[in-house]
């Protein structure tokens, strides 16, 4: 084989190796591009004792409901669908039975926000809830379509009347523990039960803002997660405990923020869509 032909071979295999190795580094560039917290509730809790007992017992606070929209280059993921978008018709809200509870309002529709986004229901690959409240999973049937992604404790856990917490026919992807959502790290369902049965929190690893621990209710506000508190009505306290702990190793471990979801406070100092944190 002449020189020359030799030389052409060696760099035309050369070339194929540097496209292939581009080809690498753009896929695994690729991943979450944007993250869009929506208002989906705005209440005030009777007494917050509930949720962290021997703190601040009687005591009222204003709590929100955040719900997260992932924009990943595979497609959208929904993380939580807040309540029921009917209370943005109630004047006064929905006021609960027991006056300790949450008196939810509904500012602005789920739909609504969507739609100002210009993404509609069909757009989303995966809804994910983390856990079965209604503050949490009061929209789920706006996306009857949609795969759901819950853990299969929670899924099969009844409802005070004996029967399924979602529709049977809405499809479901039934989870037993953690589960990379996309297949490349970048958005990662973490069980994290006690609250309920089959409670999960979220990973996102964003690229400017970095990684995020989105709580669920795991931990409701920040004095919550600063005393460890387990509410008075969660299923599990032991669960409770070691889950917050797995979140604490998980914080440290990647460097996370703990975005707490009803935690006013916190919620106040972010953007809120149609900002979006990248």
């Amino acid at each position: 084989m002449e020189f020359g032909t030799l030389l052409h071979r060696s760099s035309m295999a050369l070339a194929a190796l540097f496209g292939l190795a581009m080809g690498l580094a753009s896929a695994a560039g690729a991943g979450v591009e944007r993250l869009y917290i929506l208002n989906c509730g705005e209440g005030v809790a009777g007494d917050i004792g509930r949720w962290s007992p021997g703190v601040n017992e009687g005591m009222s606070m204003d709590f929100v409901d955040n719900c997260y929209l992932i924009k990943h280059s595979q497609g959208w993921l929904l993380w939580d669908t807040g309540v029921s978008d009917a209370i943005a018709a109630m004047p006064a809200g929905l006021a609960p039975a027991d006056p300790k509870a949450t008196h939810w309002r509904r500012p602005k529709t789920l739909a609504a926000q969507l739609d100002a986004l210009g993404v509609k229901p069909s757009d989303l690959r995966f809804l994910a809830v983390s856990h079965t409240h209604p503050d949490h999973s009061g929209n789920v049937e706006l996306f009857p379509l949609v795969t759901l992604l819950v853990q299969k404790a929670e899924y099969d856990w009844p409802n005070p009347l004996g029967v399924g917490r979602f529709k049977p026919e809405h499809p479901v992807t039934k989870l037993d523990g953690d589960h990379d959502v996309f297949g490349d790290g970048s958005v990662r369902i973490i069980a994290t039960p006690g609250h309920t049965p089959g409670h999960q929190s979220l990973l996102v690893k964003l690229p400017k803002t970095g990684a995020l621990v989105l709580s669920g209710d795991a931990v409701h506000f920040k004095s919550n997660w600063d005393n460890r508190g387990v509410p008075a009505n969660n299923v599990d306290k032991a669960k409770t405990q070691a889950s917050m702990q797995r979140i604490a190793d998980l914080l440290a471990q990647e460097k996370a923020q703990l975005w707490i979801n009803h935690d006013k406070a916190q919620r106040d100092s972010l953007k809120m869509a149609p900002e979006f944190f990248e």
